[in-house]
């Protein structure tokens, strides 16, 4: 039967140094305060035999086993434990049964996961579970005994107390086995009813193909009736083509000559070109006097409507000033008769005041 040897921690929970925990035959104590790692030994125990759930290792995730970080020493980001199993009695599964001694790895790394290794070859999670549990232990067994456990037996279901005489008895792999393999027949069972539904559909295709086969058949007749066909007409258009090419050769013998006048003339108008080409330097120099001479008379064109504008500009603001001026000139002529109005008055007024100012002074010396 399988028994432990040996425990080996490194960056796991409060074990952050690499640390090994022999495991002697008998009993095995673990003495400590508070605080010191000794829940962490049985919780690395119950990960490295295939725990997936975080809750029952204590923390929120499973990354939380990795060693967090303390007053001087900083987190890590990978943890590793390690289980020796005395296999002298090769008990173990055939796969893992080649030696003495099992090493079971199990080695996560920050955000990354876990993986797990048997003699450092990498093996699923499913067959580590299957390992201890053919050793009658494994991460929920009832031999890892926790506070509250033992009321908890007393106080199970006897289907639970069930399950615990299973473990006591070893078979506890046997129906985790039976289970794997009543999962793989109820596979096969479903596969076996989609091989039905494709033999179906391969049925309906075999017909499909018969009918394409024969169409197929029908098809190679009729493309040679078609190729016999087109070889008589390629044969009748071959004559027709032939037939047809003295007349093309006569036609390009007329066609040939027409090319002789054409060139003949064209050797005419060619040397006429060349007469006038010879006149052209001529005739740009004449056409680039006469731009110039029209460049300058719209330039003066243009100053001269520009001053025609300024003038015109000039003459309204003329118009305007004259008007201004008659205005100013009619207000000061009202201003000046209003003046001469009130110089009149007021003439008239120190008259009146003299003739009074004399009549009070004759009265005067008539009282004396």
């Amino acid at each position: 039967m399988l028994s432990f040897d040996k425990l080996r921690l490194s960056g796991f929970k409060s074990f952050v140094d690499g640390t090994e925990m022999p495991i002697r035959p008998g009993l095995t104590g673990v003495v400590g305060p508070n605080g010191c790692g000794k829940s962490n030994l049985v919780e690395a125990l119950r990960w490295v035999m295939g725990e997936t759930s975080a809750k029952q290792m204590r923390g929120g995730g499973m990354d939380d086993v990795i060693f967090g970080g303390a007053a001087g020493r900083t987190a890590r980001n990978i943890a590793e434990v390690i289980l020796n199993l005395d296999n002298s009695g090769r008990t173990a599964p055939a796969h893992f049964n080649d030696s003495d001694e099992l090493e079971v790895c199990r080695r996560i790394e920050r955000e990354k996961g876990s993986h797990y290794r048997v003699n450092g070859q990498e093996v699923r999670a499913k067959d580590v579970q299957l390992l201890f549990a053919d050793a009658a232990t494994g991460a929920r067994s009832t031999a890892l005994v926790s506070q509250g456990s033992i009321s908890a037996i007393i106080a199970a279901k006897p289907i639970e107390r069930r399950a615990l005489l299973e473990e006591a008895a070893g078979i506890t792999g046997l129906h985790s086995r039976r289970h794997e393999a009543e999962l793989r027949l109820k596979g096969a069972e479903t596969n076996m009813e989609r091989l039905d539904d494709v033999l179906d559909t391969l049925d309906v295709q075999m017909g499909s193909l018969k009918k394409q086969a024969r169409q197929a058949n029908r098809y190679r007749n009729i493309s040679d009736h078609i190729r016999k066909a087109e070889a008589t007409f390629y044969h009748l258009r071959w004559l027709a083509a032939e037939s047809g090419m003295a007349d093309a050769s006569r036609q390009l013998e007329a066609a040939e000559a027409i090319v002789v006048e054409f060139t003949r003339l064209t050797a005419g108008k060619t040397t006429k070109q060349a007469a006038a080409a010879a006149l052209l330097p001529e005739l740009r120099q004449r056409e680039a006097t006469a731009a110039a001479e029209l460049q300058r008379l719209l330039l003066a064109r243009d100053g001269l409507d520009a001053e025609e504008k300024r003038l015109e500009k000039a003459s309204l603001e003329c118009r305007s000033r004259l008007q201004q001026i008659a205005a100013d000139r009619q207000r000061e002529e009202a201003l000046a008769a209003d003046a001469e109005a009130a110089r009149q008055r007021l003439a008239k007024e120190s008259r009146d005041i003299h003739s009074a100012a004399e009549g009070g002074d004759e009265a005067r010396l008539e009282a004396a």
